[in-house]
């Protein structure tokens, strides 16, 4: 059995420590948007037919558009980004890749799990952007490597600095989720972009039917919902603003994040994190700093709850 990775999330075991409910906790842990993309009517075909080609263009046809991907470039959807990291050292020949740390584990993992090494290479780099959990973009000046993976799982938040029309320039790969930023992570569906020979290698690792009926709709109903992507973006802004500043209030010091997410430093990450968690604050640490500690955003109906637990959490 694969050793168990450092997540967020696993609500369940917070609540057999700590007490309570789930209804009474707030899970921060993860850096979903709070506020999802409000689901459709489902046709009865949904569920009971096998996808078929035109609901599955209809969604590639809406990424195309939303993130206005070259005419060049193919999209593949999956059922979620981790299915595509999971498979993405197959598509490359060699034996190391760089992945600036700290960032989201999976990659390294990923190609781990495949007999690579993880280390400086001229030939791949994984690059996460924005970064998670520093927030850090980056630049077309830091795809120097002969093919980079970019993994833009949280820059829904910020359009105007993806990194898509880099992929036109060599061998680049753009990874999108759809549960971050549209708040659907249960939803299961992440992409590919990609230039054709490359996607059609994934497409066949991933099979036939990959993305399911009803992902299919919210997918391409959200991603042709342009309004209400431009509203979320302000709120999520706001609100990180607001979460800021009732963490510097208290003390802690910003050291990154994005609107979806926001990183903190804090004289003692692991207690800080229990004190959250007594007034049941779900929160993030990480096994490589003893002082970062990872907030999400909450719901709109729970920031008196969250303000309360702060006030606690650094009495």
């Amino acid at each position: 059995m694969g050793e168990t990775r450092d997540h967020g999330g696993n609500l369940d075991a917070q609540i057999a420590r700590y007490g309570g409910t789930r209804e009474t906790w707030i899970d921060l842990s993860t850096g979903i948007n709070p506020v999802p993309y409000p689901l459709p009517a489902f046709t009865p075909d949904c569920w009971t037919a096998l996808p078929d080609y035109s609901a599955q263009t209809g969604l590639t046809e809406a990424a195309r558009r939303f993130w206005q991907v070259p005419d060049d470039l193919d999209i593949l959807a999956t059922p979620g980004a981790s299915a595509l990291i999971s498979r993405m050292p197959s598509l490359f020949a060699g034996n190391t890749v760089d992945i600036p740390a700290p960032t989201y584990n999976e990659h390294a993992a990923a190609f781990e799990a495949q007999g690579w090494s993880i280390g400086a290479s001229q030939e791949l780099r994984v690059l996460v952007h924005p970064n998670n959990p520093t927030g850090h973009f980056w630049s077309l000046d830091d795809l120097t490597t002969k093919a980079t993976v970019i993994d833009e799982s949280f820059c829904d938040i910020a359009p105007e600095r993806s990194l898509m029309a880099s992929a036109l320039d060599g061998d680049r790969f753009i990874l999108k989720s759809f549960g971050k930023f549209w708040g659907l992570a249960g939803l299961r569906l992440g992409f590919m972009i990609a230039r054709p020979e490359p996607i059609a290698k994934m497409r066949d690792h991933i099979g036939p039917w990959a993305v399911s009926g009803p992902a299919l709709a919210v997918g391409t109903d959200a991603l042709c919902d342009s309004d209400w992507a431009r509203t979320a973006r302000t709120r999520l802004a706001a609100d990180a603003e607001r979460l800021d500043h009732l963490m510097t209030t208290k003390g802690a010091r910003i050291a990154g994040g994005c609107s979806l997410f926001r990183l903190y430093e804090v004289e003692d990450a692991e207690i800080t994190q229990n004190r959250l968690a007594e007034n049941h604050i779900w929160s993030r640490i990480f096994p490589y700093s003893k002082t970062y500690i990872r907030l999400g955003l909450p719901a709109p109906d729970r920031w008196d709850q969250l303000e309360a637990a702060i006030d606690k959490s650094f009495s």
